[in-house]
């Protein structure tokens, strides 16, 4: 069940994260290089997660 806490936490700050890069992106400004490090580590993050509660269902 920690795992599936886990995944919404993760979801809440992938979304709140791009609600930021879209704001940038709204007052003209470029979106910075390290911006695409941390949204690939979220969703690596997600789909660890994902798999893990997979894994521990099944």
């Amino acid at each position: 069940m920690s795992v599936l806490y886990f995944l919404i936490v993760v979801a809440v700050l992938l979304l709140g994260y791009a609600g930021v890069l879209v704001s940038y992106v709204r007052k003209g400004r470029k979106i910075p290089p390290a911006a695409y490090l941390v949204l690939a580590a979220l969703n690596g993050l997600i789909l660890a997660g994902v798999l893990a509660f997979a894994i521990a269902k099944g």
